[in-house]
């Protein structure tokens, strides 16, 4: 006999999301599967381009249903249809499905030039993906991103969205003459953030990455109140002093009934280019352990790296710039986990 979909569907029930803790078919992921004659032609829609696992869902399919009597070929496309997931209070960001706060409460861990190269990372996963710079009185991104302070600082139009990297980009810094301070109090800074978020056209994104100032004041909390985060990426050192801040900003935004995605360790360890010998500058394993303390999820660990360091000065991350380097290939697997924590956190509130 031949095979029937109902034969390719619970051949593809046998694999599992490790995330989800279901099998794809149930998820709804896999489509009614095509056949004709002993070729069968399968879409696998995913949550996200940047799933962990695409490649091994992808492999493990073409092997199932070839196992399958009088299958000779076996086609599987991989789709992805970012689900959106909104939380809190706040009004959503038009043409925005997930919006993604990179937080620390402490200065110099390398949250922005996190935040810049998750932000291509995702970008060179597939994702439509915006960077927005919160960090009013000290904006680096447009540095990070080849764009340069200033500008938007003259001619019309005014501020707005700029592209890099296949990431739309918008920041203060963009009307600002390079070495033009903010002295802005409070309120300011609030009303600020509002409209970074509320009067730039963003388009249609699937995920908008908000790179915040340290520290748990205004910009954070206006931020929390004025759209509905899908989560936050906490940026740590291994040190316990980073660390200690880093639990101060989870306890923030757990005030604030905002998801919080897990831990990143930033700086984790230097690799000499040498001789390869690791040393752990700062201390190894830190932000592990806060994250089971705190009962997070580990996101991952990013090295030390002369390289990231001189490709942000340049403005192209180092995800853009040396795409096959280690660093970049650390980012790309820290993105990829950070899309999996948006997805696995909508299926939980959803009750999927």
């Amino acid at each position: 006999m031949p095979v029937s979909e109902q034969d390719v569907l619970r051949a593809l029930s046998a694999i599992q999301d490790p995330d989800l803790h279901r099998d794809i078919v149930s998820l709804g992921f896999v489509q009614t599967p095509e056949i004709s004659g002993d070729t069968v032609n399968v879409r696998i829609v995913l949550t996200t381009p940047a799933c962990p696992v695409r490649e091994t869902i992808e492999r493990d399919a073409r092997e199932l249903i070839l196992g399958l009597p009088g299958v000779r070929e076996a086609n599987v496309v991989m789709e992805a249809n970012v689900i959106q997931h909104r939380t809190g209070a706040g009004k959503p960001v038009e043409g925005v499905k997930n919006i993604i706060a990179v937080a620390s409460n402490k200065g110099g861990v390398g949250k922005s030039t996190v935040s810049a190269n998750l932000a291509v990372a995702l970008a060179s996963l597939g994702a439509r993906v915006g960077l927005l710079d919160a960090d009013i009185t000290g904006p680096n991104i447009p540095t990070m991103m080849g764009i340069g302070q200033g500008a938007q600082a003259e001619g019309p139009g005014g501020l707005r969205v700029e592209e890099r990297y296949g990431v739309k980009v918008c920041s203060i810094g963009f009307v600002l003459p390079r070495g033009t301070p903010v002295v802005w109090r409070g309120p300011m800074i609030g009303t600020a953030v509002r409209q970074l978020l509320h009067d730039i056209s963003w388009g249609e994104l699937d995920y908008l990455l908000i790179d915040l100032p340290p520290g748990t004041s205004d910009a954070a909390m206006s931020m929390a109140q004025e759209a509905p985060i899908s989560g936050v990426v906490i940026v740590s050192t291994p040190q316990d002093i980073a660390l200690e801040d880093a639990a101060k900003a989870v306890s923030m935004f757990d005030k604030m009934n905002v998801p919080i995605f897990g831990v990143i360790e930033n700086m984790s360890y230097f690799a000499c280019p040498h001789c390869g010998e690791r040393t752990d500058v700062f201390g190894h394993g830190g932000a592990r352990a806060a994250a089971e303390d705190l009962g997070l999820e580990f996101l991952g660990e990013l090295p030390l790296d002369p390289g990231t360091r001189r490709a942000a000065d340049e403005g192209k991350p180092i995800v853009a710039a040396e795409p096959e380097s280690a660093q970049a290939k650390a980012f790309i697997d820290v993105a990829r986990q950070v899309a999996a924590r948006c997805s696995v956190l909508e299926f939980a509130t959803a009750g999927a």
